[in-house]
């Protein structure tokens, strides 16, 4: 498990899907990582056989929405400025 902000996050899937620059903008453009979402990968197959990690679920929240959770995209309170 990583923990990590909507950068990394994204930073992750464009390494690890072997995406171009062009899609990995085009899916921070769709919208927010909200906060405790989940992304997952699961063990599959490429096109050529060779096994290879692959995206099962991006910006999961079903189960902040089960707990009646808030679904927020926004950052934390700035408390050190305080």
């Amino acid at each position: 498990m990583i923990v990590a902000h909507q950068v990394i996050v994204l930073c992750m899937r464009y390494l690890l899907e072997n995406l171009d620059e062009a899609r990995i903008l085009a899916i921070d453009a769709e919208g927010d990582v909200a906060n405790c979402a989940i992304t997952e990968y699961g063990l599959g197959k490429r096109s050529n056989g060779a096994a290879a990690l692959m995206l099962e679920r991006y910006n999961f929240v079903a189960p902040l929405e089960k707990a009646r959770t808030p679904v927020t995209s926004a950052p934390d309170e700035n408390m050190a400025a305080r």
